[in-house]
Protein backbone atom coordinates (compact mmCIF):
# COMPACT_ATOMS: atom_id res chain seq x y z
CA UNK A 1 0.00 0.00 0.00
CA UNK A 2 1.08 3.09 -1.18
CA UNK A 3 2.73 5.78 1.90
CA UNK A 4 3.19 9.02 0.12
CA UNK A 5 -0.71 10.29 1.39
CA UNK A 6 -1.88 13.62 -0.43
CA UNK A 7 2.20 14.89 -1.18
CA UNK A 8 0.74 16.47 -3.61
CA UNK A 9 -0.50 19.22 -0.78
CA UNK A 10 2.00 21.57 -0.44
CA UNK A 11 2.45 24.69 2.12
CA UNK A 12 2.55 28.31 1.69
CA UNK A 13 5.84 30.07 1.44
CA UNK A 14 6.62 32.63 3.56
CA UNK A 15 6.43 35.37 0.56
CA UNK A 16 2.34 34.37 0.57
CA UNK A 17 1.68 36.18 3.67
CA UNK A 18 -1.92 36.41 4.15
CA UNK A 19 -3.89 37.31 7.12
CA UNK A 20 -1.38 37.65 10.57
CA UNK A 21 -2.22 37.57 14.04
CA UNK A 22 0.23 37.68 16.63
CA UNK A 23 3.95 38.45 18.17
CA UNK A 24 6.59 40.62 16.08
CA UNK A 25 10.14 41.98 15.95
CA UNK A 26 11.45 44.82 15.52
CA UNK A 27 11.66 44.65 12.41
CA UNK A 28 7.87 43.95 11.54
CA UNK A 29 8.30 40.19 10.90
CA UNK A 30 6.64 37.53 12.24
CA UNK A 31 8.45 36.50 15.50
CA UNK A 32 7.09 34.58 18.49
CA UNK A 33 4.23 32.86 18.38
CA UNK A 34 0.93 33.55 15.81
CA UNK A 35 -1.75 32.42 14.09
CA UNK A 36 -2.16 32.70 9.99
CA UNK A 37 -5.17 32.23 7.70
CA UNK A 38 -2.97 32.03 4.30
CA UNK A 39 -4.15 33.26 0.71
CA UNK A 40 -5.19 29.89 -0.82
CA UNK A 41 -7.08 29.01 2.91
CA UNK A 42 -4.87 26.77 4.72
CA UNK A 43 -4.15 27.69 8.68
CA UNK A 44 -1.10 27.56 10.83
CA UNK A 45 -0.89 28.44 14.34
CA UNK A 46 2.57 28.28 16.26
CA UNK A 47 5.99 29.51 16.09
CA UNK A 48 7.61 31.94 14.11
CA UNK A 49 11.26 32.97 13.74
CA UNK A 50 12.34 36.42 11.09
CA UNK A 51 8.74 35.88 8.92
CA UNK A 52 9.40 31.93 9.01
CA UNK A 53 7.62 28.80 10.32
CA UNK A 54 9.73 28.09 12.66
CA UNK A 55 9.65 25.71 15.98
CA UNK A 56 6.21 23.53 17.20
CA UNK A 57 3.06 24.62 14.91
CA UNK A 58 0.08 23.30 13.68
CA UNK A 59 -0.56 23.95 9.66
CA UNK A 60 -4.19 23.09 8.65
CA UNK A 61 -5.28 22.10 4.77
CA UNK A 62 -8.21 23.05 3.51
CA UNK A 63 -8.40 19.95 2.43
CA UNK A 64 -8.33 18.40 5.99
CA UNK A 65 -4.68 17.38 6.17
CA UNK A 66 -3.32 18.64 9.47
CA UNK A 67 0.76 18.81 10.18
CA UNK A 68 1.37 18.71 13.85
CA UNK A 69 5.07 19.08 14.76
CA UNK A 70 8.59 20.75 14.20
CA UNK A 71 9.58 23.13 11.39
CA UNK A 72 12.94 24.77 10.80
CA UNK A 73 12.74 27.70 7.98
CA UNK A 74 9.18 26.88 6.72
CA UNK A 75 9.68 23.20 6.27
CA UNK A 76 8.49 20.42 8.78
CA UNK A 77 12.00 19.02 10.35
CA UNK A 78 12.21 17.50 13.60
CA UNK A 79 9.11 15.24 15.26
CA UNK A 80 6.08 15.80 13.37
CA UNK A 81 2.45 13.70 12.87
CA UNK A 82 1.22 14.48 9.60
CA UNK A 83 -2.23 13.15 9.25
CA UNK A 84 -4.00 12.67 5.41
CA UNK A 85 -6.94 13.33 3.84
CA UNK A 86 -7.70 9.66 3.55
CA UNK A 87 -7.33 8.88 7.21
CA UNK A 88 -3.79 7.63 7.44
CA UNK A 89 -1.30 8.82 9.65
CA UNK A 90 2.56 9.09 9.68
CA UNK A 91 3.75 10.11 13.11
CA UNK A 92 8.12 10.28 13.48
CA UNK A 93 10.87 12.14 12.39
CA UNK A 94 11.24 14.55 9.50
CA UNK A 95 13.87 16.42 7.50
CA UNK A 96 13.86 18.61 4.89
CA UNK A 97 10.18 18.45 4.59
CA UNK A 98 10.32 14.62 3.85
CA UNK A 99 9.30 11.38 6.05
CA UNK A 100 12.88 11.11 7.42
CA UNK A 101 14.43 8.53 10.15
CA UNK A 102 12.51 6.71 12.14
CA UNK A 103 8.85 6.40 12.15
CA UNK A 104 5.44 4.82 12.13
CA UNK A 105 3.17 4.81 9.04
CA UNK A 106 -1.04 3.95 10.27
CA UNK A 107 -2.76 3.31 7.04
CA UNK A 108 -6.26 2.90 6.23
CA UNK A 109 -6.79 -0.69 6.02
CA UNK A 110 -5.76 -0.63 9.45
CA UNK A 111 -1.95 -2.19 8.13
CA UNK A 112 0.82 -0.35 9.75
CA UNK A 113 4.96 0.29 9.24
CA UNK A 114 7.21 1.09 11.52
CA UNK A 115 11.04 1.05 10.75
CA UNK A 116 13.27 3.48 9.14
CA UNK A 117 12.79 6.24 6.16
CA UNK A 118 14.80 7.67 3.87
CA UNK A 119 13.58 10.58 1.31
CA UNK A 120 10.04 10.07 2.02
CA UNK A 121 10.45 5.93 1.54
CA UNK A 122 10.50 3.34 3.91
CA UNK A 123 14.71 2.19 3.89
CA UNK A 124 16.39 -0.06 5.82
CA UNK A 125 15.16 -2.06 8.90
CA UNK A 126 11.48 -1.69 9.25
CA UNK A 127 8.34 -4.18 10.15
CA UNK A 128 5.06 -4.19 8.11
CA UNK A 129 1.94 -5.32 9.64
CA UNK A 130 -0.52 -6.82 7.68
CA UNK A 131 -3.91 -6.42 9.46
CA UNK A 132 -6.31 -8.71 7.29
CA UNK A 133 -4.11 -11.64 8.04
CA UNK A 134 -2.10 -11.04 10.83
CA UNK A 135 1.47 -11.26 9.17
CA UNK A 136 4.41 -9.45 9.10
CA UNK A 137 7.40 -8.17 7.30
CA UNK A 138 10.28 -8.37 9.50
CA UNK A 139 13.23 -7.28 7.51
CA UNK A 140 14.96 -4.62 4.71
CA UNK A 141 13.83 -2.47 2.67
CA UNK A 142 15.16 -0.21 0.04
CA UNK A 143 13.94 2.68 -1.59
CA UNK A 144 9.96 1.52 -0.64
CA UNK A 145 10.79 -2.35 -1.54
CA UNK A 146 10.79 -5.19 0.32
CA UNK A 147 14.70 -5.89 -0.46
CA UNK A 148 16.87 -8.63 1.57
CA UNK A 149 17.26 -10.83 4.34
CA UNK A 150 13.76 -10.95 6.23
CA UNK A 151 11.38 -12.99 8.05
CA UNK A 152 7.96 -13.08 6.83
CA UNK A 153 5.58 -14.30 10.57
CA UNK A 154 2.39 -15.65 9.74
CA UNK A 155 -0.38 -17.13 12.29
CA UNK A 156 1.09 -20.62 12.43
CA UNK A 157 4.44 -20.84 10.36
CA UNK A 158 7.68 -18.51 9.42
CA UNK A 159 9.32 -17.81 6.21
CA UNK A 160 13.45 -17.08 6.72
CA UNK A 161 15.14 -15.89 3.11
CA UNK A 162 16.07 -13.30 1.31
CA UNK A 163 13.56 -10.98 -0.69
CA UNK A 164 13.89 -8.85 -4.58
CA UNK A 165 11.55 -6.94 -5.58
CA UNK A 166 9.59 -7.63 -3.49
CA UNK A 167 9.52 -11.36 -4.24
CA UNK A 168 10.82 -14.36 -2.39
CA UNK A 169 14.35 -15.54 -4.33
CA UNK A 170 16.93 -17.90 -3.55
CA UNK A 171 17.50 -20.66 -0.55
CA UNK A 172 14.78 -20.18 2.74
CA UNK A 173 13.25 -22.46 4.93
CA UNK A 174 9.52 -22.71 6.99
CA UNK A 175 9.94 -22.62 10.03
CA UNK A 176 6.34 -24.25 10.84
CA UNK A 177 4.97 -24.73 14.56
CA UNK A 178 3.88 -28.64 14.38
CA UNK A 179 7.76 -29.10 14.81
CA UNK A 180 9.53 -28.76 11.70
CA UNK A 181 11.27 -27.19 8.96
CA UNK A 182 10.86 -27.35 5.47
CA UNK A 183 14.24 -26.13 3.44
CA UNK A 184 14.26 -25.27 -0.24
CA UNK A 185 14.73 -22.44 -2.77
CA UNK A 186 12.69 -19.52 -4.79
CA UNK A 187 13.40 -19.89 -8.35
CA UNK A 188 11.71 -16.90 -10.28
CA UNK A 189 9.72 -18.41 -13.62
CA UNK A 190 8.27 -16.39 -16.23
CA UNK A 191 4.24 -16.76 -16.67
CA UNK A 192 2.89 -15.49 -19.94
CA UNK A 193 -0.50 -13.49 -18.82
CA UNK A 194 -1.93 -13.09 -22.54
CA UNK A 195 -2.50 -10.56 -24.81
CA UNK A 196 -3.77 -7.19 -24.15
CA UNK A 197 -6.86 -5.93 -26.87
CA UNK A 198 -5.20 -4.78 -29.89
CA UNK A 199 -1.35 -5.56 -28.98
CA UNK A 200 0.93 -8.07 -30.14
CA UNK A 201 2.77 -7.57 -27.19
CA UNK A 202 2.41 -10.81 -24.70
CA UNK A 203 2.29 -9.48 -21.24
CA UNK A 204 5.05 -11.67 -18.67
CA UNK A 205 5.05 -11.79 -15.11
CA UNK A 206 7.43 -13.04 -12.97
CA UNK A 207 6.76 -15.82 -9.82
CA UNK A 208 8.56 -16.98 -7.74
CA UNK A 209 8.47 -21.14 -7.53
CA UNK A 210 9.34 -23.25 -4.19
CA UNK A 211 11.37 -26.21 -4.25
CA UNK A 212 11.66 -28.53 -1.43
CA UNK A 213 14.93 -29.86 -1.02
CA UNK A 214 14.86 -31.31 2.93
CA UNK A 215 12.55 -31.60 6.03
CA UNK A 216 14.51 -31.59 9.20
CA UNK A 217 13.27 -31.37 12.72
CA UNK A 218 13.59 -27.86 14.62
CA UNK A 219 16.69 -27.34 16.27
CA UNK A 220 16.26 -26.91 19.80
CA UNK A 221 18.21 -26.75 22.96
CA UNK A 222 16.90 -27.51 26.19
CA UNK A 223 19.89 -26.75 29.17
CA UNK A 224 20.26 -29.74 31.37
CA UNK A 225 21.86 -29.16 35.07
CA UNK A 226 25.16 -30.59 35.15
CA UNK A 227 24.95 -33.91 37.54
CA UNK A 228 26.74 -33.73 41.11
CA UNK A 229 29.90 -35.83 40.61
CA UNK A 230 31.94 -37.19 44.13
CA UNK A 231 34.62 -35.12 45.38
CA UNK A 232 37.80 -37.53 44.47
CA UNK A 233 41.10 -35.86 44.52
CA UNK A 234 43.16 -36.71 42.04
CA UNK A 235 44.63 -35.15 38.54
CA UNK A 236 42.54 -34.53 36.03
CA UNK A 237 38.94 -34.06 37.67
CA UNK A 238 37.18 -30.87 35.88
CA UNK A 239 38.13 -31.97 32.53
CA UNK A 240 35.48 -34.23 31.84
CA UNK A 241 33.61 -32.81 28.70
CA UNK A 242 29.93 -31.09 29.19
CA UNK A 243 31.41 -29.57 32.30
CA UNK A 244 32.06 -26.65 31.76
CA UNK A 245 28.52 -23.85 30.44
CA UNK A 246 26.05 -26.18 32.76
CA UNK A 247 24.16 -27.77 30.01
CA UNK A 248 24.73 -29.97 26.86
CA UNK A 249 25.19 -28.51 23.12
CA UNK A 250 22.59 -28.96 20.72
CA UNK A 251 21.70 -31.70 18.77
CA UNK A 252 22.66 -32.12 15.38
CA UNK A 253 19.76 -31.21 12.70
CA UNK A 254 18.57 -34.50 11.34
CA UNK A 255 16.61 -34.63 8.35
CA UNK A 256 13.15 -36.35 8.59
CA UNK A 257 12.57 -37.03 5.10
CA UNK A 258 14.48 -36.44 1.89
CA UNK A 259 12.19 -34.56 -0.75
CA UNK A 260 14.31 -33.27 -3.86
CA UNK A 261 11.53 -33.59 -6.13
CA UNK A 262 8.88 -32.21 -4.64
CA UNK A 263 7.77 -28.67 -6.06
CA UNK A 264 5.57 -26.16 -4.09
CA UNK A 265 3.52 -23.70 -5.75
CA UNK A 266 5.43 -20.20 -4.78
CA UNK A 267 2.99 -17.34 -2.94
CA UNK A 268 1.96 -15.14 -5.86
CA UNK A 269 1.56 -11.34 -5.72
CA UNK A 270 -2.20 -10.33 -5.33
CA UNK A 271 -4.04 -7.66 -7.08
CA UNK A 272 -3.49 -4.22 -5.87
CA UNK A 273 -5.98 -2.98 -3.94
CA UNK A 274 -7.02 -0.36 -1.01
CA UNK A 275 -7.26 3.74 -1.81
CA UNK A 276 -7.06 5.92 -4.12
CA UNK A 277 -3.66 6.92 -2.63
CA UNK A 278 -1.75 3.88 -2.97
CA UNK A 279 1.58 4.31 -5.08
CA UNK A 280 2.57 1.48 -6.65
CA UNK A 281 1.62 -1.72 -4.14
CA UNK A 282 4.57 -2.33 -2.80
CA UNK A 283 3.16 -5.03 0.08
CA UNK A 284 1.99 -8.17 0.02
CA UNK A 285 -0.02 -10.61 2.15
CA UNK A 286 -0.09 -14.07 2.17
CA UNK A 287 -2.83 -16.73 3.23
CA UNK A 288 -1.72 -19.02 6.06
CA UNK A 289 -0.97 -23.09 5.74
CA UNK A 290 -4.34 -24.85 6.55
CA UNK A 291 -4.41 -26.16 10.34
CA UNK A 292 -4.87 -29.86 10.87
CA UNK A 293 -2.70 -32.51 9.37
CA UNK A 294 -0.01 -31.45 6.89
CA UNK A 295 2.02 -33.91 4.13
CA UNK A 296 4.89 -32.72 2.91
CA UNK A 297 4.85 -34.97 0.00
CA UNK A 298 3.81 -33.43 -3.43
CA UNK A 299 1.96 -31.33 -0.96
CA UNK A 300 1.04 -27.57 -2.23
CA UNK A 301 1.98 -24.64 0.37
CA UNK A 302 -0.12 -21.74 -0.27
CA UNK A 303 1.50 -18.79 0.02
CA UNK A 304 -0.20 -15.41 1.66
CA UNK A 305 -1.19 -13.12 -1.49
CA UNK A 306 1.06 -10.20 -1.71
CA UNK A 307 -1.00 -6.99 -0.31
CA UNK A 308 -0.53 -3.07 -1.62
Amino acid sequence: MSDLGSEELEEEGENELGEYEGERNEAGERHGHGKARLPNGDTYEGKYEHGKRHGQGTYKFKSGARYIGEYVKNKKHGQGTFIYPDGSRYEGEWADDLRHGHGVYYYVNNDSYTGEWFAHQRHGQGTYFYAETGSKYVGTWVNGQQKGVAELIHLNHRYQGKFLNKNPVGPGKYVFDIGCEQHGEYHLTDVERGEEEEEEETLVTVVPKWKVTKITELALWTPTLPQEQPAVDGPGQGDAPGAEGGGEPAEEVQPLTDVSEGELDSMQPGEEEGDTSREDGEEFRYDSLDQGNVSFEEEEVRQPELLD
